[in-house]
């Protein structure tokens, strides 16, 4: 014969949503470590030249030359940032349509050419392009 409790017996319950959050929990830990444990190495890119480039000077466009410390160069002469500041504000103030060409040398830094030309930009100056030079012929 059964006896029945006055105390009601509850039937056990398992609660998966705290489940679910741990094994997220876990899941994004073993992710995070597994991509901190990567070696991460870089490969010096050595980019291309153009092969059509063709020589467009003019006499009142100018022509930033960067280098691989990041100074800034115009006319072969080394030019600091506070004084391009004035020399291009000055050109911009006499033609506003003024074309600035930018290049660099073999070794310069992509990083380096677009400070140059974030720098350009925030003189007002919206002709601004990144010259390249012809690759030799080897024919």
């Amino acid at each position: 014969m059964k006896l029945g409790s006055p105390i009601r017996r509850k039937h056990p319950r398992i609660e998966i949503i705290p489940l679910i959050d741990i094994m997220f929990f876990l899941l994004a830990s073993f992710m995070m470590v597994s991509l901190q444990m990567q070696k991460v190495s870089t490969l010096k890119a050595s980019l291309p030249t153009a092969t059509l480039a063709t020589t467009t000077a003019k006499p009142d466009m100018v022509i930033l030359t960067v280098d691989r410390s990041g100074q800034v160069e115009m006319d072969k002469k080394a030019i600091s940032f506070p004084e391009l500041l004035t020399l291009l504000t000055h050109r911009y103030n006499l033609n506003t349509n003024l074309p600035v060409y930018i290049t660099g040398t073999r070794d310069t830094t992509h990083g380096s050419v677009m400070y140059v030309l974030d720098f350009v930009k925030r003189v007002g100056i919206q002709r601004v392009a990144i010259a390249v030079k012809a690759a030799p012929d080897h024919s």
